[in-house]
């Protein structure tokens, strides 16, 4: 019988518990409607005008910047942009683009190699690629290594209608003074440029 009255006490202490834990629990959740701290300041969830502006600068410094483009021309089924044309210290001039196949078939840089016998190790690549310094009267071919390897993009595959690649070549540096120059190659119209001094 003593089982049972401590059994019977135990359950109460409980049940008090239980109570006392859930009645602190509305408490603490409850709250005044006018939304006001102890130290009477108004609370609000929404941002405050100073953050949208802040957020709003984040939001627009994240935006992509807009693709420069010094030269594009067009040429049967594709489209050639010059996006950088910059002088390094090492005597060279890198210039850098894309293509675009705007055709209905795929396009394979074959043309674009070169004439050249040593440029056929290249593949489909800008290896046939020049800079013609019109005022200086002077042609300036793309730089190899000593296995005839150009210095410049390979094309892997052929390019499938609607798709761009990106490419670079590089050439030897014209004088100094020599900043508008011609790119041009394979049969594509010859694109003028600017070059850029590197930093």
């Amino acid at each position: 019988m003593e089982f049972r009255r401590t059994m019977k006490g135990r359950k109460a202490l409980v049940a008090v518990a239980i109570t006392t834990g859930m009645f602190l629990t509305v408490a603490g959740c409850g709250g005044g409607s006018d939304d006001k701290s102890e130290g009477g300041t108004t609370t609000s969830s929404t941002p405050s005008k100073a953050n949208n502006g802040e957020d709003a600068k984040d939001t627009e410094s994240q935006s992509p910047i807009p693709e420069q483009v010094l030269a594009e021309v067009k040429g049967g089924d594709l489209t050639l942009k010059v996006t950088s044309a910059t002088r390094d210290e090492g005597g060279f001039v890198t210039v850098e683009g894309t293509v675009t196949n705007i055709g209905s078939r795929s396009w394979v840089a074959a043309d674009w190699r070169g004439d050249e016998r040593e440029l056929e190790k290249n593949g489909g690549s800008v290896a046939g690629a020049s800079l013609v310094d019109p005022t200086g009267k002077k042609k300036y071919l793309v730089l190899r290594d000593t296995e005839g390897r150009c210095l410049c993009t390979r094309f892997t595959g052929a390019l499938v209608s609607g798709k761009s690649s990106d490419w670079f070549a590089q050439f030897p540096a014209p004088p100094e003074g020599t900043t508008n120059v011609d790119f041009q190659v394979g049969s594509m119209p010859p694109a003028s440029i600017e070059i850029s001094e590197g930093e």
